[in-house]
Parts: C-alpha cells; structure tokens; sequence
C-alpha cells in the first residue's frame, strides 16, 4: 500500500515540474479498495488529500498552502512544538528561514491504514549561519504521520519525526538551537494571538452591555464599563509583542 521515489524538488519559483513529480509519487500509490459491493471504508477525498500534501512537501510551500487540506481543529506535534488550528501553517517555515537553497527528496509514501499516511522526506541544506556551516550541509530526515478524516479527508493530526543522524555534531547543534528558538517565537505569536483575541472578545461584550438598560428600572441609566480587565489584556498583548521582539533581535544575532 506504498511507494517508494526519490523525487526531489530545489526551492524554486518554477512549480511545473515540481507538480509533476508530486503527482508521479501518488500516481505510483496502492490506496486499497476504498469501496466494495457492500460499503465504502474510506473517502476517496483521501487520495486527493495525499497528493496535496507531497506536493506542499516538494515545493516547501508557506503561506499559500492549501488549508482546506487541514481540519480547522488540525493539531500538530513535533519534538519541541505543538499547536492546534490550521490557521498556524500560514506562517513562515522554519527551513526557509534556517537554510541556503534548501532542496526536499521524497522517499516513501505509504498509507499505514485506510486513515492513516505517512510521508517519509529528506530535506538538505546549508545553515544560514557561517559557524554552523562549518559543519557542512545539515541533512534532516523527516517522517511525517497525517492521520485523516475518511469521511472529509482531511488532516486532523499531523506529527514528525527527525533522524538528524547523517549530520555533523556543528550542524545538529545549530538545528536545535534554531528550532528550539523558532519554537519559542512561534509560542509567543501563539500567545499574542489569545491575548488580541481575548482582548477583542472582552470589548465586543463590553459594547453588548452598553446597549442594555439597567434593569432597576432607570432607563437612562446604563450598566458602567469595567475597563480593567480590558486593559490587563493590552498590557499582556503588548508584553508579548516586546518579547517576540527582543527573541527577534537575538535571533538575528545569534
């Protein structure tokens, strides 16, 4: 019920032949029998599902992905992150960030069961950093686990997996340092995120109550604002947004 290729994609602007090779990959696939005379155990949205995710895999894509690959309560999980919502694979990647001219090769796509993919990947590159490229080319090799909606077909778990083995001590060190510091920044975007939220959801009620009257009987009395709450959500937020910013500056100095 698998493939093995070794398909591999340079970053690059031109997505024609990058397409191509994603779609030999799930061409090549065994899916099993989705349906038989009696009842259909999988959607065949699921084969449609998998071959947007190698192509997002060999194009490296961030910020145009296809969302509607996600389930909108997708949770994710990798060694040192984990989220919920697909909302969150609009950011930048790590990789583009982290590595010069990074290219992917696709080793194996398998359907583990009639809901379960795995994506077996290698991505290779040079550490944007001149210490850590002291150490050559830093080689990850990534298994990355979909599990899928069979109704849907769509993704409500993903989690990754990293052999760094084929790299040095130098470029091993540079890629938990940059992904642990990357997973921090991601954190804090998190949690702005709540805070604004919370902050726009506390200002939303607060224009609800003002519209009713006090229910002692006065009309011309209306309930008073309580604004502090309100503004220890702003400080919180802008707390955050100070934070991000300094992990930011030592970022870029590291």
């Amino acid at each position: 019920m698998g493939i093995t290729n070794d398909s591999r994609t340079e970053l690059s602007p031109d997505s024609i032949t990058e397409r191509s090779e994603a779609d030999k990959i799930v061409d090549g696939m065994d899916f099993g029998e989705l349906c038989n005379e009696f009842e259909c155990i999988s959607s065949p949205l699921v084969e449609s599902t998998a071959r947007q995710l190698v192509r997002d895999i060999l194009e490296l894509r961030e910020g145009n992905r296809a969302l509607g690959t996600y389930a909108v309560s997708v949770k994710y999980k990798d060694p040192v992150r984990s989220f919920t919502g697909r909302e969150k694979y609009k950011r930048p990647l790590w990789v583009t960030g982290a590595l010069e001219k990074p290219f992917v090769a696709v080793q194996e796509m398998v359907m583990l069961s009639t809901s379960v993919l795995s994506i077996k990947w290698t991505i290779k590159g040079r550490p944007k950093s001149f210490i850590a490229s002291i150490g050559g080319d830093l080689i990850i090799r990534v298994n990355s686990k979909f599990t899928l909606n069979q109704i849907s077909g769509q993704v409500i778990e993903h989690e990754e997996f990293w052999d760094l083995s084929a790299s040095s001590i130098i470029a091993q060190a540079y890629f938990w340092t940059s992904r642990r510091l990357f997973a921090t920044i991601e954190s804090g975007k998190d949690l702005a995120d709540v805070a604004k939220n919370l902050t726009t959801r506390v200002s939303t009620e607060n224009e609800n109550l003002e519209t009713y009257p006090d229910p002692s009987g006065d009309p011309t009395k209306f309930f008073q604002r309580d604004d502090s709450f309100q503004r220890d959500a702003y400080q919180i937020a802008l707390l955050l947004a100070v934070l991000y910013f300094i992990v930011q500056f030592l970022r870029t100095t590291l």
